[in-house]
């Protein structure tokens, strides 16, 4: 297994405690200029000789090449058979219980060459601090359009796994490989990975923070329209990125009846079998309340632009429309305001968040639509 990673102490250690004991022969870990303590356990595991740690401490959107590097190590250097290209909140199991890492891939054909590996997100409820494997206890199977609801743009892409092969590559994000297809596993060998993206405030707001500042040390590198790292990024700046954060989680209203739907589907196995290095400490309840209520109208907004400036090329009327839809929410968004600044404990925050979404967000979108209908208008 190939890992780079950046600032996951409070997960790392049960991740690699968790695929050694399914069967990986070996990790080949690159340390990515960690400052939390991230390096130290990997150090840990080095002198025990179960992971290879390699230093990179440049941050740029490198992944790609570093684990192009690693991939190819481990069959040029450590003769592997197999190689699982991961990251440090994902934890790789077979579908079926019962059975190892090891079990299935020495059984899975390698003539298949590569197949990819559904990775399915975990969910629950929030939390400030915390490793969370023991609250976030549910599969995240909503559907598109529950997830753009939230302000989430789509569930993980699948990952690649390949052969050992010297002349290897991967791609950013570990998603494809170089080397084609040539089938997939039986059911019965099916592989999965549980991620935990959102473990807490803390991680992720961090997580962000350093995601966004490498692709701004990137030359040369534009992330798509869609890339939820960077769409986060903007939100951190933005001010908003805690209120999206509490909206995407759902309340334990929305966990029973997803439940009774299938949006969400209970899933202990990794809360079962391992300890959470890092205890949780509950978001504040009545400010999660109002801060949930900033996520809905601004998840709201977002999809409002986003659909607008899909459409903007031809379609005046829809345009105008869409104008006149943000001017609503504008003024959905200060009578919020008034509402909970009525509550003397959540105030101050409140105008806080209410200044950097009304400055930044509702004006940029009022004049992203002011410029549209002045190019689209049709002439009198």
């Amino acid at each position: 297994m190939t890992l780079m990673v950046r600032d996951e102490a409070d997960i790392i250690a049960p991740m690699i405690d968790h695929h050694l004991s399914q069967g990986v022969d070996l990790i080949i870990a690159t340390d990515n200029g960690s400052v939390d303590g991230t390096a130290e356990i990997l150090e840990g595991y080095a002198a025990e000789g179960r992971v290879v740690l390699l230093h990179d401490p440049v941050h740029r959107k490198q992944q790609g090449v570093v684990v192009t590097q690693m991939a190819r190590d481990a069959a040029s250097k450590y003769g592997a058979d197999w190689v699982l290209n991961a990251d440090a909140d994902e934890f790789w199991l077979p579908r079926l219980p019962g059975r190892t890492l090891h079990d299935v891939f020495s059984e899975i054909d390698p003539g298949i060459r590569s197949f990819l590996v559904n990775v399915i997100d975990m969910t629950g409820p929030p939390a400030l601090v915390g490793t969370g494997l023991q609250r976030l206890v549910y599969q995240d199977l909503r559907t598109v359009e529950e997830m753009n609801a939230v302000g989430l743009h789509a569930h993980s892409t699948p990952n690649a796994v390949h052969v050992g092969d010297p002349n290897v590559s991967v791609v950013q994000g570990n998603h494809l490989v170089s080397i084609g297809s040539q089938g997939a596993p039986p059911p019965e060998l099916e592989i999965e990975v549980l991620h935990f993206p959102w473990r807490s405030w803390d991680q992720f707001s961090r997580k962000v923070d350093n995601s966004g500042r490498a692709y701004l040390n990137s030359s040369g590198l534009k992330p798509s329209p869609n890339h939820h790292g960077m769409r986060d990024f903007h939100r951190l700046q933005d001010g908003t990125l805690y209120a999206s954060y509490l909206f995407r989680h759902p309340t334990p209203e929305e966990l029973t009846a997803g439940l009774a739907t299938g949006s969400f589907a209970l899933e202990r196995r990794i809360a079962d079998a391992i300890v959470s290095p890092v205890a949780d400490v509950a978001v504040d309840a009545e400010q999660s309340t109002h801060e949930r209520a900033f996520g809905k109208v601004i998840s709201g907004l977002e999809f409002q632009i986003r659909n607008l400036n899909s459409g903007l090329s031809d379609k005046t009327e829809l345009t105008i429309e869409l104008s006149d839809r943000i001017s609503v929410l504008t003024e959905e968004i200060a009578s919020l305001t008034r509402q909970l600044a009525e509550s003397a404990a959540a105030s101050a925050h409140i105008q806080e968040l209410y200044d950097a979404l009304h400055n930044r967000k509702v004006v940029r979108a009022v004049d992203q639509v002011a410029e549209a209908i002045s190019k689209h208008r049709p002439r009198r």
